[in-house]
């Protein structure tokens, strides 16, 4: 490479390394003359990058966003980390950028020297859904930004928000004919593969998460406001109480204390955040929590084990009750009780149903979604 086209590509790599630079400096670095940098920089700009002069006893020169994107130059560290961004972007991404992913991929690699090209090419990512999982949503990139600039410029959003029903329910006319939302955006996350936007919702007066892909802004926003407190402090902490329908302390809003005939070491690496205290060598006491009473019985009862509940009494009470299901779905020989049990759940979910939505919500739009749309319900407020 010409010594001049490498002195241009170091004095680029300094540029882009920090915000100022005084000329002097430069000239230091590059073992020039101010002179020769002068020239230098009046190559680049030739070239398309954005320079501009800054006063000062110095004087010295700064690396600015212009309106097309010029040449970048990455050092191997930041070129190897773009490769790696881009490939598991095409293969998770969800926001319908996996085709402009991999295409951008394709065109780092084929300037990479070998040795970085061999690095990026032994990484490998596919991306497997669990069984039986719903498929995320694509979100559109589009409305990703929109919200992210609202987020930036604290500007009040105005959003028409879909239902969480399906559309053949019988009151989705209502909800679509519902009036937009408005809410001042504070965050964008994603949680369990899905995004979400984090608000202060100015109709219910009260923190909520949206998701993304339910979401159609409207234009033009509204005026700015100045950002409120976050309960908590921390965004993370925020979203993952609002999904364990927690008040804000913290905690699950259901927690019970049991003893299991299991040893500690067997239950310890599968309670998650609960808290195991050894009783003896076949025994145990174990504290857990969850998002309700039925939810912790069943997580407790995946233990193969007896089970002595301490309390509380809803505890004992989710236990009897799963109980008497799991006796109900056992005894359940012939086809006209089958039948029988169908028909008496399917009233029972419809019964549900109803009276859900006479409290504003919808949730268990079927058995198998039952518990993802309740918590849904509790992270969202969905159908409010």
């Amino acid at each position: 490479m010409p010594k001049t086209s490498a002195r241009l590509l170091s004095l680029l790599s300094l540029l882009q390394a920090r915000r100022d630079w005084p000329g002097r400096l430069l000239a230091e670095r590059l073992e020039v003359s101010p002179r020769t940098v002068r020239r230098d920089i009046d190559r680049l700009r030739e070239l398309g990058y954005p320079i501009f002069t800054t006063k000062g006893p110095d004087g010295g020169y700064r690396l600015e966003a212009g309106t097309e994107l010029p040449p970048l130059l990455f050092d191997d560290d930041q070129a190897v980390a773009l490769a790696v961004a881009l490939r598991t972007a095409a293969a998770t991404a969800g926001v319908g950028i996996e085709e402009a992913a991999a295409r951008a991929l394709n065109t780092v690699r084929q300037v990479m020297p070998a040795r970085l090209r061999h690095r990026v090419d032994a990484l490998r990512v596919t991306a497997v859904e669990s069984p039986g999982a719903r498929p995320n949503p694509q979100v559109d990139p589009r409305v990703l930004m929109t919200l992210s600039a609202a987020v930036r410029a604290r500007e009040v959003l105005r959003f028409d928000y879909a239902p969480a029903y399906p559309p053949g329910a019988a009151d989705a006319g209502l909800a679509a004919a519902a009036p937009p939302r408005r809410a001042q955006p504070h965050h964008l996350v994603t949680w369990g593969g899905r995004w979400y936007l984090v608000a202060w919702d100015l109709d219910r007066d009260d923190w909520r998460t949206f998701r993304v892909d339910r979401i159609a802004p409207r234009t033009p926003t509204g005026p700015r406001f100045t950002p409120r407190d976050l309960p908590g402090g921390d965004v993370a902490a925020f979203v993952a109480d609002r999904f364990r329908g927690s008040d804000g302390s913290g905690g699950w809003p259901c927690r019970g204390e049991v003893i299991l005939d299991l040893p500690a070491r067997e239950v310890s690496g599968h309670a998650h955040d609960g808290v195991v205290e050894e009783l003896g060598p076949d025994r145990c006491r174990l504290v857990l929590g969850s998002w309700s009473w039925p939810a912790l019985a069943a997580a407790i009862g995946r233990f193969d084990a007896g089970i002595e509940v301490i309390g509380p009494t809803e505890l004992k009470d989710a236990f009897a009750r799963l109980a008497r299901r799991y006796a109900d779905a056992a005894s359940a020989h012939s086809a006209s009780a089958l039948s029988a049990s169908a028909l008496s759940a399917s009233a029972l979910s419809a019964s549900a149903l109803s009276a859900d939505r006479r409290r504003g919500r919808v949730v268990a739009v079927s058995p198998a979604d039952g518990q993802e749309e309740r918590r849904d319900q509790r992270g969202e407020e969905l159908g409010q």
